[in-house]
C-alpha cells in the first residue's frame, strides 16, 4: 500500500507562468482532462506547455485548445498529436456557471496549472480571466519589485 502511494507522490505542477502577468484572475476552478495513454505518460514526465493554450465552449462541453504535451519518447505509431484540443470535465451547473460568465463582454478562460493529484489523475487548474492593460502590467512589476526589495531587506 505505501508503495502504491509513493508512485502516485509526483511533483508535477506545470504552470502558465505568464497567465498572472498577461491577465486578471476573477475565479479558479479545477477540472479532470480527457486523455490518451501516451499524453499521461508525458505529462508524468513533466513534458507539457500551457504558454499558448486556451479554453473554449463547443455544444455546451469545455475544450483546451493549442495546450503542447511532447509525444511519448517509448511510443510505437500509436503516439498522440501534440495540440489536439482536449475535454475538460467539470460538473454540469460549475459549465453553466463558467458559459455564462464567460460570454461578458473582455472575460476569458485560460489553463494555469496542470498538476498529478494524489489518485494520480491529471488535473487542470482553470480561471475566468479578464485581459490587463499596459499601465496594468507596468503597476504589478512595481510591486513585485518593490515586494523583492523588502524581502531583501528583511534577510
Amino acid at each position: 500500500m505505501a508503495d502504491k502511494k509513493s508512485r502516485f507522490s509526483s511533483n508535477i505542477n506545470i504552470r502558465n507562468k505568464k497567465a498572472s502577468f498577461e491577465f486578471q484572475l476573477i475565479d479558479k476552478w479545477v477540472a479532470g482532462l480527457v486523455l490518451q495513454g501516451t499524453e499521461i505518460k508525458s505529462i508524468r514526465e513533466g513534458k507539457a506547455s500551457l504558454q499558448e493554450a486556451h479554453c473554449y465552449f463547443n455544444r455546451d462541453e469545455l475544450f483546451v485548445k493549442s495546450m503542447n504535451i511532447t509525444p511519448y519518447a517509448q511510443a510505437s505509431h500509436f503516439n498522440h498529436e501534440p495540440l489536439r484540443e482536449r475535454k475538460l470535465l467539470l460538473k454540469k451547473k460549475e459549465l453553466n456557471k463558467l458559459q455564462t460568465k464567460s460570454q461578458e463582454k473582455g472575460l476569458t478562460i485560460i489553463p494555469i496549472r496542470l498538476f498529478i493529484n494524489a489518485k494520480g489523475l491529471a488535473k487542470m487548474e482553470i480561471a475566468l480571466a479578464k485581459g490587463k492593460k499596459l499601465h496594468d502590467k507596468r503597476d504589478s512589476i512595481k510591486e513585485k519589485d518593490l515586494q523583492r526589495e523588502m524581502d531583501r531587506s528583511n534577510i
